[in-house]
């Protein structure tokens, strides 16, 4: 497991015995970056994770993402992700 701060929650909130999701962040050495990724959960909608350090601070957009600059879109907090989340592609098991 990582050492991370940021990380914490997303492994308390996982059970990596049923989850492909990365469980930690494999490799600092990277360029800074940002993820926009669709997720189709309980509903559709775009999360969008900037990097801090070893980790993604990510937040859920439920309306999707806004083409005009002058439009504002809800953006709700969720737990940091591992940097290796941003390449992530599969289903997440509930629970």
């Amino acid at each position: 497991m990582s050492k991370s701060k940021h990380l914490k929650e997303y492994q308390q909130k996982r059970d990596f015995r049923k989850t492909k999701e990365p469980q930690r962040t494999t490799s600092k050495k990277r360029n800074i970056f940002f993820v926009i990724q669709k997720h189709d959960a309980s509903h559709l909608h775009y999360d969008f994770s900037l990097q801090n350090d070893d980790a993604l601070i990510s937040w859920a957009i439920p309306k999707g993402i806004s083409t005009a600059a002058n439009k504002k879109r809800l953006a709700i907090r969720t737990e940091d992700h591992p940097l290796d989340y941003a390449k992530f592609e599969g289903i997440i098991p509930e629970g």
